[in-house]
């Protein structure tokens, strides 16, 4: 069974969110800096280590 990765990040984030609860400032903050990160010098060097 193939499982796109958007689905699998989306299902994994959901279940994160509802089983340990954390505060929605600490959410916003990690989606915030992962976006930030992504998009700076050191976007293609952690894109390579995920590879």
């Amino acid at each position: 069974m193939d499982v796109p990765l958007w689905l699998a990040v989306i299902a994994l984030g959901y279940l994160g969110i509802k089983l340990i609860r954390p505060p929605w400032w600490l959410v916003a903050l990690l989606l915030l800096g992962g976006y930030l990160l992504a998009h700076s010098l050191l976007g293609p060097a952690v894109g390579s280590l995920l590879n």
